[in-house]
């Protein structure tokens, strides 16, 4: 939903582009109640009289209070960054965090995040090593033309 001269359009967003937004497991049981008795055609999140949560009225009745209780000086769209950080430092790839937040490329991700993905070479090094292939020792590698070379 977007909101257009105090307006409710539904449709695709701006970019017709769908987005997958990973959910933690440990959100799922508050997500179990509030969808508790909808259908599936159902609004997850809609104002106290039930109808279209309005961007507006949310910020001014319960984010920007909770923000100011909490001693914070934030806005949805710091959020938004922070999910992408805790993405990225969860270990997401850039194509991932392009998808969750609906970047029309991974240049623009880049950009916006890309100083988020550390540039640590041991670390990589590190990687590596612990997946490398354990090497045979030469004596205990014997190919079918290495016995026909030695007559072995």
């Amino acid at each position: 939903m977007t909101e257009v001269s105090g307006r409710a359009l539904f449709g695709p967003p701006k970019t017709y582009a769908h987005r997958s937004v990973p959910v933690p497991r440990f959100l799922c049981d508050d997500l179990a109640v509030q969808l508790a008795g909808k259908s599936p055609d159902d609004l997850v999140f809609v104002s106290p009289a039930g109808a279209v949560l309005r961007v507006g009225n949310w910020r001014r009745q319960c984010f920007d209070r909770a923000v100011r209780e909490a001693g914070l000086d934030l806005t949805p769209h710091a959020l938004r960054h922070t999910a992408a950080s805790l993405a990225i430092a969860s270990g997401a790839s850039v194509k991932l965090v392009q998808r969750m937040l609906g970047h029309k490329s991974a240049v623009l991700t880049l950009d916006l995040y890309g100083h988020l993905y550390e540039d640590d070479l041991d670390a990589v090094a590190d990687r590596l090593h612990d997946a490398r292939v354990p090497r045979a020792r030469p004596e205990s590698v014997i190919t079918p033309l290495t016995q026909r070379e030695t007559g072995s």
